[in-house]
C-alpha cells in the first residue's frame, strides 16, 4: 500500500525546527507542526499494539524536529528534540495526516482535556 504513493517532491524543516512542510508531486502542500507529528507518531510507543495500549502524549508543545532520515523510498524517520525517533512516517501516513489534520488535532486537544493533561511540559 505505502509503495503506491509517490514520495513528496520536497520535505522542508523550518529554521526554528518547529514545522515540516511536505510538498507533493502534484504541487499540494501539507504543513505540520513538530508537536502534531510527535503526538501522532506512528510508533508503538504512542500507538501501542492495540487501541487499549495507545498513549496520550502530553507536554510536547515545545518539541522540535532534530533530524529527518529517509527510509527506503516509502517513508522518513523523524528524530525529535525529546529523543523520540521510533516512528516511521510513510508517505501514505503523511498524506492521511494532511487530509485529516484538523480533525486529528481537535481529537488530540479533546483527549488532553478529558484526561486533565496539558500541551506544555
Amino acid at each position: 500500500m505505502d509503495g503506491k504513493l509517490e514520495a513528496p517532491s520536497e520535505l522542508r524543516v523550518a529554521k526554528d525546527r518547529r514545522m515540516l512542510t511536505v510538498t507533493w508531486k502534484d504541487g499540494a502542500r501539507d504543513e505540520f507542526s513538530a508537536e502534531f507529528l510527535r503526538v501522532l507518531s506512528p510508533s508503538a510507543e504512542v500507538r501501542g499494539h492495540s487501541e487499549a495500549d495507545r498513549k496520550t502524549m502530553s507536554g510536547k508543545k515545545d518539541v522540535t524536529i532534530a533530524d529527518l532520515q529517509p527510509i527506503g523510498h516509502y517513508a522518513i524517520r523523524i528524530v525529535f528534540s525529546d529523543g523520540h525517533d521510533s516512528g516511521l512516517f510513510s508517505w501514505t501516513y503523511l498524506s492521511e495526516l494532511g487530509r485529516d489534520r484538523d480533525a486529528r488535532w481537535q481529537g488530540y486537544l479533546d483527549e488532553l482535556k478529558a484526561k486533565g493533561l496539558k500541551r506544555e511540559a
